[in-house]
């Protein structure tokens, strides 16, 4: 059992599981019963996603000081109570099921799911791969 962390939108692997939209908003312009027939997400979880203040940390991000910040502010945010726990959550049903976890971000590295791995991975979840 596992967890993969996807780009959302690109197409599942045949084994991936359940996917898990760990964004802020729904995709733009699709109806939300295509979201999973899209390859987007089963399931939106919010909860792990970064709040709106650190996006705009990262829409406006153009050095390296300014992605640390971004990924500074999101772990922060991640340290509250109920997103902690949700990770644990995440990573004890990584345990238990195939699984899969993302954002729309076209570049991992300049995006949360990449700090999302690690703290899945801090948490004892068996991670795959990262796209």
């Amino acid at each position: 059992m596992s967890i993969r962390v996807v780009r959302l939108g690109t197409p599942r692997t045949h084994d991936e599981g359940l996917r898990v939209g760990t964004v802020r908003k729904p995709p733009r312009g699709v109806p939300k019963s295509e979201f999973a027939s899209r390859d987007f997400y089963d399931v939106w979880f919010p909860t792990v996603a970064p709040s709106q203040e650190t996006m705009d940390i990262a829409h406006a991000a153009q050095t390296p000081a300014d992605w640390a910040r971004f990924f500074r502010s999101y772990r922060k945010e991640m340290a509250r109570p109920d997103a902690a726990h949700a990770i644990a959550l995440l990573a004890a049903m990584s345990q238990h099921m195939d699984m899969a976890v993302g954002c729309y971000c076209e570049n991992p590295a300049h995006c949360h799911r990449s700090a999302l791995r690690d703290l899945l991975a801090a948490q004892g979840a068996k991670i795959i791969s990262m796209a």
